[in-house]
């Protein structure tokens, strides 16, 4: 039996890799959505699109993820990241459809010193992971029937990310000063979409809160140089702490998450980081 998604944010990052997981898979029925096409900030509007599509599923995947411009916009960022939710998680339950959530590893404080798991407590430090937050509990009000994954530092060949502002910034510059003391877990889209695809294929959906980033660790540092290898990019890298470069929003300073639970539910293989960014900058010097 097809299944009928609704996926939002559908131009973003995730929301691209979305669309290639699920191009030509006769299992699903997919109704790609982004502003133009349903401003899910629009309690209303998400009614009717979930009603009158008949929707099993939502894939959330749109947000507000400028960390430092979130600062300064609370209820623009609220809005899309917490209200929004809300509206979908309503509009899924109205109709007995089930939602997959897209969060981040920015719910937690990042004073940790081991991966964090889904029953350590959120303790957000900025607005962005805060309205994250607000966002989960939200849907898991009012719609319990959820899945809620959390990700981190996710790139792809697509938009704005920091892959590519890397190899733009390296190919332009002979040094570059970058962040060491950060210490995460580098996600490809692409790793995420077929996770997702994972969930949704399931013999049993199983609800509640699950972590999902690829293998390994490193730190903002680790990953530029590992980019700038891969893309023979010569430019010097030099290490400093955070507070040599100063930014708006409270970073993480650990935020690698644990993803046992998302591997023994979903029986999903996970690849390291360097593999998937090794694959994804291929793509991107393909297409220049």
């Amino acid at each position: 039996m097809t299944k009928r998604v609704l996926i939002t944010g559908a131009n973003g990052q995730l929301g691209h890799e979305m669309r290639n997981v699920l191009d030509g898979d006769d299992r699903f029925e997919a109704i790609f959505t982004d502003v133009a096409e349903l401003d899910i900030c629009d309690a209303e509007a998400v009614n009717r699109a979930v009603a009158d599509n008949r929707v099993d599923y939502i894939v959330n995947c749109a947000a507000y993820t400028q960390v430092d411009k979130a600062e300064d916009n609370v209820e623009l960022c609220r809005k899309i990241n917490a209200t929004a939710v809300e509206n979908l998680a309503r509009a899924a339950a109205a109709c007995g459809a089930r939602m997959i959530h897209v969060s981040t590893d920015y719910v937690f404080n990042g004073r940790g010193y081991r991966p964090y798991t889904e029953d350590m407590t959120p303790d957000p430090q900025s607005v962005y992971g805060s309205t994250k937050l607000e966002g989960e509990q939200a849907l898991m009000r009012l719609c319990p029937q959820s899945a809620i994954i959390r990700t981190a530092w996710l790139y792809s060949p697509y938009g704005n990310n920091f892959v590519k502002t890397m190899m733009r910034l390296g190919s332009e510059r002979d040094e570059l000063s970058v962040v060491a003391d950060q210490i995460g877990t580098p996600t490809c889209a692409a790793d995420l979409a077929r996770a997702i695809l994972a969930v949704l294929t399931a013999e049993t959906f199983v609800p509640g809160i699950y972590h999902f980033s690829d293998e390994g660790a490193c730190s903002w540092y680790d990953f530029t140089v590992a980019i700038h290898r891969l893309a023979g990019i010569t430019c010097r890298v030099k290490p400093i702490r955070s507070d040599e470069y100063p930014s708006r929003a409270h970073r993480p300073f650990y935020s690698v998450l644990d993803k046992s639970k998302i591997k023994q539910t979903y029986g999903i293989t996970i690849p390291h980081w360097y593999e998937s960014l090794s694959h994804c900058i291929e793509i991107l010097q393909e297409t220049r």
